[in-house]
This record gives C-alpha cells, structure tokens and sequence, in this order.
C-alpha cells in the first residue's frame, strides 16, 4: 500500500517511526493509548507494548522491531503477541519505506505480511480493515505535523 504524504521524507520518518511511541499516543489517543518498551532500546530487537484506546476492539498487542535503517528511511517490526492476532493469525510483520516524492513530499509504502495458523484463509475483509485503519494512522500523523510545523 503506497499512500503519498506532504510531508518530506525525513520528518515523517523522524515523526511516524522514530517518535512514534510518544507522537502517536499524543495524536490519536483513542487508537493507541501507549506504547512502552519491555525490553531493548528502541532498535533491532526491541519488544514493545502496543496498548489501544477505548475506541479499539483490541486490548494491547507486543511488537517486536525487526529492522531500523534511519538512512533510508526503512522501518519493519512484527506483532508477536496479543489479541490482535485473531485465532487463525499467527504473527503479521509490516515492513515500511518512506521515499521522497518530486514534490518535496514523500510516499509510505507499507507492505504487511499475515502469517496464519495452518492452512486457514484470512479474509479479504480482516486484511482490507487492516490496511485502512494503518492509513488512517498515517493521515492523522500527517495532519498533525501539518497543523504543528514546529513538531519533530
């Protein structure tokens, strides 16, 4: 999924991943209401709590970070736990890129992964929310840094 932004690269990827923890909670609190490190310091290897806000069906979910190239503007982390992942998922990776775009903006390319348990289908409906719910983060994110030009 590619979703173009106005924002140049480097400040969303400083925005949208790197003060994600604090950024996000601050932003759209009734999706994620914190995020707190469980162990690691914030790169490869990392594992992190993921709780949702009152407005999620989900309680919380553990993510571990899997790569972190602050050059190129990559990002990737896997949901390892939590009741996110339905009966038939069993872990879901998302791999994230942030490019420059000609117009002094940039483009999120966010790429998930679902693996399922056996050989169960997931369905086009679970994926789609998926996908729309990470847009919406990210558009709200943008907002802010647009209403906020002093911000990160």
């Amino acid at each position: 999924m590619d979703v173009p932004c106005s924002i140049p690269a480097a400040k969303l990827f400083k925005a949208f991943i790197l003060d994600a923890d604090t950024l996000i909670p601050k932003v759209v609190p009734q999706a994620i209401s914190s995020v707190e490190i469980l162990e690691g310091d914030g790169g490869v290897g990392t594992v992190k709590l993921v709780t949702f806000g009152e407005g999620s069906q989900y309680k919380s979910v553990k993510h571990r970070v899997d790569g972190l190239d602050k050059e190129n503007f990559t990002y990737s982390y896997s949901i390892i736990e939590g009741d996110a992942l339905s009966g038939v998922v069993e872990s879901v990776s998302y791999h994230i890129k942030i490019v420059p775009s000609d117009d002094g903006g940039s483009v999120c390319r966010n790429r998930s992964i679902y693996t399922t348990k056996g050989d169960v289908p997931l369905s086009e409906d679970e994926i789609k929310s998926g996908k729309e719910k990470a847009k919406g983060l990210f558009k709200a994110v943008e907002a802010y840094l647009l209403g906020n030009p002093e911000a990160c």
